[in-house]
């Protein structure tokens, strides 16, 4: 039970990390730029997509009670989500 937690807390620890991270895809308020289409996907994955991935995980825990797997795999995700948020970024 204890390892059960300590990765959740791992998970969303890494989940944090990777939305602070994501704040980088940001650009300034006062420039107002048009974003291409796979800009605003990367800005929207590199600010909602760690989350929704740590979601995910969480909802596959639930399903199979396989819990410690889930976190396992939602911090993958996390960081996949976040890797893939970082390459659409607006430049």
């Amino acid at each position: 039970m204890f390892t059960v937690v300590v990765a959740w807390l791992a998970a969303v620890a890494v989940t944090v990390a990777a939305v602070l991270f994501g704040q980088t895809a940001r650009h300034p308020r006062r420039r107002r730029v048009r974003r291409s289409g796979s800009a605003r996907l990367g800005l929207f994955l590199s600010l909602s997509g760690p989350w929704l991935a740590l979601l995910g995980a969480a909802g596959a825990g639930a399903l199979t009670g396989r819990w410690l797997v889930a976190a396992a795999w939602g911090a993958v995700g996390v960081v996949a989500v976040a890797l893939v948020g970082l390459l659409l970024k607006p430049r």
